[in-house]
């Protein structure tokens, strides 16, 4: 167990943009992941035009799954 937090004291670190770890994203892009800092000014503006959204599953009300898509 953590000592800060055995003894219920919370410690804050602020750190400079000097001291700060750069994070490296990567991505899926034509069946293989590559970072997307690697990319040309075209596709990392594509890449964050990017809109994001979580797949529900429709039903007809009866319990099953819905055949009809639009």
């Amino acid at each position: 167990m953590y000592p800060e937090i055995a003894n219920e004291r919370l410690i804050e670190v602020e750190l400079s943009d000097s001291e700060r770890q750069l994070c490296e994203v990567w991505t899926r892009v034509m069946g293989y992941h590559r970072p997307t800092s690697s990319f040309n000014i075209g596709k990392q503006g594509e890449h964050l035009e990017r809109k994001y959204f979580i797949e529900t599953k429709r039903f007809d009300g009866g319990g099953a799954p819905s055949t009809h898509y639009n």
